[in-house]
């Protein structure tokens, strides 16, 4: 996107009470989209942290800035995107101009954007360089059960769209709660290596303690802290067990190239508006 002087972008996550590392990445992004000045303020806000998503209507003055691209740093549409982000922006649709005049533009989620699937291909390359793709199974980690419906579909989605481009030996979209699950790795692989990648936008008790337990890299007895359980897990790489060579990267939503999905999905916002008026 070219530099706007009076436009801003609001990045919103979910945010943990529990977990720091949740917001890290949406922070990270920030900081780097900032440093590009292409806007001229860039904000980001949270469900379950400060900055609230319920404060961030007022992190923008009318006075000089006009228009704010809002960019949901979420892995797929779903309850958070669809109800909880525009109730607390009190945003009315795709676009929402405030009684000041501001305007406000709802975008995709990065998970929707088409480089995710280029950016799950590239961390699986370059958590395990060196091994034959043409022996190895490739699986997408997501969460799984009614309550993440959406999450599944995204993984599954990214999934057939890896094993289109005949890459691996296999690819497969694996679930920590419903089949096909992540623990059955080993009935599901057949291929002497196994890259694991966790389709989720922060690392996390599940990335680097749930995941790994299910995969039989980690003792559910461990009592490290959990700085030190994250730094290890993703350290030790490669696993070796029962003759297969295993390696286990960090959540997608971690890799800084993501920055440039949510400028994306900033600037597709756009192309789909003018889009639009040029049919209509």
């Amino acid at each position: 996107m070219s530099p706007k002087t009076s436009n801003a972008l609001l990045i919103v996550g979910h945010g943990s009470t529990v977990n720091p590392d949740s917001s890290a990445p949406t922070v990270a992004h920030a900081a780097e989209i900032r440093r590009r000045e292409i806007f001229s303020k860039v904000g980001y806000a949270f469900w379950k942290e400060e900055p609230s998503l319920r404060d961030a209507v007022f992190l923008f003055d009318p006075g000089t800035i006009r228009e704010i691209y809002v960019v949901p740093n979420f892995i797929s549409e779903g309850y958070f995107t669809q109800t909880v982000v525009p109730r607390e922006l009190k945003l009315n649709g795709r676009t929402t101009k405030r009684g000041d005049g501001q305007l406000w533009k709802y975008c995709e989620p990065v998970g929707n954007h088409p480089l995710m699937t280029e950016l799950l291909v590239q961390r699986a390359h370059e958590i395990a360089p060196s091994v034959s793709e043409a022996e190895t199974t490739l699986l997408i980690v997501a969460h799984g059960t009614d309550l993440n419906e959406n999450s599944a579909v995204a993984a599954k989605r990214e999934a057939e769209k890896i094993r289109a481009l005949g890459r691996y030996a296999d690819v497969f979209n694996v679930y920590m709660e419903e089949a096909p699950r992540v623990a059955d790795w080993k009935k599901l692989t057949r291929t002497p290596n196994v890259v694991v990648v966790p389709f989720f936008i922060s690392d996390g008790l599940h990335s680097y303690e749930d995941i790994p337990v299910l995969l039989g890299i980690a003792d559910t007895r461990s009592t490290s802290t959990a700085a030190t359980r994250r730094g290890e897990i993703f350290r030790h790489n490669p696993y070796k067990i029962d003759n297969r060579t295993l390696f286990y990267a960090s959540s997608i939503g971690t890799d800084a190239r993501v920055a440039d999905i949510i400028l994306e999905q900033a600037a597709a916002f756009d192309r789909e508006k003018l889009h639009a008026s040029v049919l209509s």
